[in-house]
């Protein structure tokens, strides 16, 4: 069973709001991407310094990337999976 904590507390209780779960709703896709690139640099045990070595991505654009202050495109996205050993797989559902 997961402990509930108070930041999740309070995420249910403002996803209660219409107008709040509509604009959390827009936001989903992107921040599963950010931490779905946090979580395999992690992984892989990089640095951002040592996965820009890898990508060509600057370390500046990859902390621009995994703070959400920036829309990549996707040929920096199949740079990135390509330097964290990823498939990149976009979909439409």
């Amino acid at each position: 069973m997961k402990m509930s904590n108070k930041f999740d507390d309070f995420l249910a209780e403002q996803l209660q709001d219409p107008k709040v779960k509509k604009e959390y709703d827009a936001l989903e896709a992107k921040y599963v991407l950010i931490e779905s690139i946090i979580r395999a640099r992690k992984e892989r045990n990089l640095t951002q310094k040592e996965l820009s070595a890898l990508t060509g991505i600057t370390q500046a654009d990859l902390s621009k990337i995994e703070n959400g202050n920036a829309n990549p495109s996707l040929n920096t996205l199949m740079k990135l999976a390509n330097g964290l050993g990823k498939k990149l797989q976009v979909s439409l559902v």
